[in-house]
């Protein structure tokens, strides 16, 4: 499966961005999209995940209630809809695909076998 992120950018402080992840190459219906990012010289960090069928869905911690994640089947699409962004938001985000997950598995980076080439989000005033 190929993974092609965008929307990504610069925002200030408060502001919202929604980013798009379309995934292509193979059914979905297996699968979980989940959301991962990396703040500059930090580890890693999960940020949400959906399943394809049904749309379970996990969050991060604290990241719930600010950032949602959703799916678009007609589009292949699942979004992340950023609000309230805090500096340290700023980091590349990462969409990655990842099949037959069980729910506690969601945030586990591992649990994904393909990723997509990441987003950069910088919140700045």
């Amino acid at each position: 499966v190929q993974l092609v992120e965008s929307g990504g950018g610069l925002v200030q402080p408060g502001g919202s961005l929604r980013l798009s992840c379309v995934a292509s190459g193979r059914t979905l219906s297996d699968l979980n999209v989940g959301w991962f990012r990396q703040p500059p010289g930090k580890e890693r960090e999960f940020v949400a995940s959906i399943r394809w069928q049904g749309g379970t869905t996990a969050y991060g911690d604290s990241l719930k209630g600010r950032f949602t994640i959703s799916k678009d089947m007609s589009k292949n699409t699942v979004y992340l809809q950023m609000n309230s962004l805090k500096p340290e938001d700023t980091a590349v985000y990462y969409c990655a695909a990842g099949s037959r997950l069980i729910y506690s598995m969601f945030g586990v980076p591992s649990s994904y076998t393909h990723w997509g080439q990441g987003t950069l989000v910088t919140v700045s005033s």
